[in-house]
């Protein structure tokens, strides 16, 4: 049956596999922090701090893999690193399920986000090398259902696991997926190298991993702890320092690792900040409502879950149509459209209340994933509208790392407003008797997201419709050839 399907859909499919996978585990193990705990013997006196490693651990290693994943796809092909990280992903799933203490599983996340901070760049350039530039609204479309589905079912399938079977099954969930996804790879995806992928550009990947694993932490460290902590000021500074002169270093390289002079491309430039002023705004606000659903309004991990689902439903519901609008109407408007309707929803979370029902937060969550479609249908089109083909590896990386620091931005920057809030209204979260005093700092948390995702608008009117040209025209009858196949 797939050997009948154009071989740019099998990609797609092949690469839902791992997408889905990678971006599930960054959900579905936030809700199993407690138990972990408990069933590990964490010392209480040090639970929050070293439980949180298996959360930044993980993202750290991230980090530190990602800026290198497109050179290694463009030197030894793309079917040959993306399968490695495919494999490295499920291995180290097993690993986690099997974990014996806490030190082990920290050590074993740590190896899932090797395989995690290849999966998607790699994956990425793989399939925007197999839609032609005028087809990329389709292949964005096929990005959007892992994207948002894997993300949304993570609380629903970690709720459930948690409360009614044992936390292991959050990682050996992965495993079934990884090895269909390994064997649907070898099967049927091609082999293919860029002609002249140079050579590993050191002193870049030391500096750009370095850097972005010092930010990362920063950001980890700055949700529990705040902006102002001496420690989080330090790795920020020290990673931006580190990423400043990773910039320099790749201006004079002959061969750089990550081609720092894609920025001087207008459309890669404005779409990469959009993603991270709106993205921020969107992924920090998703962060916030599981907390204020379980700790505040009384639902479990997997009542919250169905909850906060609808999303997923929402982009599902919007995403053919986001893809087909796109030709016609241009990113740029349908860009702001979706970051008017996130600041929109997320505003309409200040009128929850402790009683609100379920299907209210429903309701709110599925209009959310109609805008969450806009957006990511035509930023995901419009990042690699007018990039070359060589160019795609390094391309994705950074649009991968950038989506990474963003989602860490607004999770970070809301969780600190929330700590403060909380602070100021003499709340603690969870406690019956400052139950509204909590809904006060929430709502307040709330407005400072939605300050974000107006700044996306904003820049999405960076966004030229004249420059994503060439990914709005209609696909010609016989695609040229965008990659160089290996036999």
């Amino acid at each position: 049956m797939l050997g009948r399907l154009e071989y740019k859909w099998i990609v797609g499919i092949v690469f839902v596999f791992g997408l889905f996978m990678d971006l599930l585990d960054m959900t579905i193990v936030n809700v199993a922090l407690p138990v972990l705990g408990r069933d590990l013997d964490v010392d209480p006196r040090q639970g929050a701090t070293t439980i949180q490693w298996v959360v930044t651990g993980y993202l750290l290693s991230l980090a530190v893999f990602i800026p290198v994943s497109g050179w290694l796809g463009d030197r030894f092909g793309t079917k040959r690193i993306f399968m490695t990280a495919l494999f490295l992903f499920t291995s180290a799933s097993l690993l986690c399920g099997l974990a014996w203490n806490i030190e082990s599983l920290i050590a074993f996340r740590v190896l899932q986000g090797v395989g995690g901070g290849m999966l998607t760049p790699v994956g990425t350039a793989m399939l925007f090398r197999a839609f032609p530039p005028e087809e990329r609204a389709k292949g964005a479309a096929v990005l959007m259902i892992p994207m948002v589905v894997a993300p949304a079912s993570g609380p629903i399938i970690g709720g459930y696991l948690v409360d009614y079977q044992d936390w292991r099954w959050i990682f050996f969930i992965n495993i079934p997926v990884g090895v269909l996804g390994l064997l649907f790879a070898g099967a049927f995806l091609r082999e293919e190298r860029q002609p002249h992928p140079g050579r590993l550009d050191i002193p870049g990947f030391v500096l750009a991993a370095g850097g972005l694993a010092s930010l990362m932490y920063a950001l980890a460290q700055a949700g529990t702890s705040g902006f102002d902590d001496r420690e989080v000021i330090a790795f920020g500074l020290a990673g931006l320092a580190a990423l400043a002169a990773f910039t320099a270093v790749e201006l004079r390289a002959a061969e750089p690792m990550i081609d720092i002079r894609l920025f001087r491309n207008r459309l890669f430039s404005a779409a990469n900040t959009v993603q991270l002023v709106g993205q921020g705004g969107l992924m920090g606000a998703l962060f916030l409502l599981p907390l204020l659903l379980q700790a505040e309004m009384g639902f479990s991990a997997f009542k919250s879950g169905l909850a906060t689902f609808p999303q997923a439903l929402g982009v599902i519901t919007m995403v053919q149509i986001a893809s087909r609008l796109y030709g016609r109407i241009g990113p740029r408007r349908i860009m702001m459209a979706g970051m008017f309707g996130g600041t929109l929803t997320t505003l309409a979370f200040l009128l929850v209340d402790l009683e609100t029902s379920a299907w209210t937060i429903r309701g709110i969550m599925f209009a959310r994933g109609l805008s969450f479609a806009l957006v990511l249908i035509s930023l995901q089109t419009a990042t690699f509208a007018t990039i070359e083909a060589k160019d795609m590896g390094r391309a994705s990386a950074i649009f991968s790392a950038g989506r990474q620091v963003a989602a860490s931005f607004g999770v970070a920057l809301l969780a600190t407003v929330l700590t403060t809030r909380l602070a100021d209204h003499d709340a603690v979260l969870g406690n019956p008797a400052t139950r509204s005093s909590a809904l006060t700092a929430f709502h307040e948390a709330f407005l400072v997201g939605a300050v974000l995702t107006v700044f996306g608008i904003l820049a999405a009117l960076l966004i030229s419709d004249k420059e994503a040209a060439p990914s709005m025209r209609r696909a010609p009858a016989g695609p040229a050839e965008e990659a160089v196949p290996v036999h």
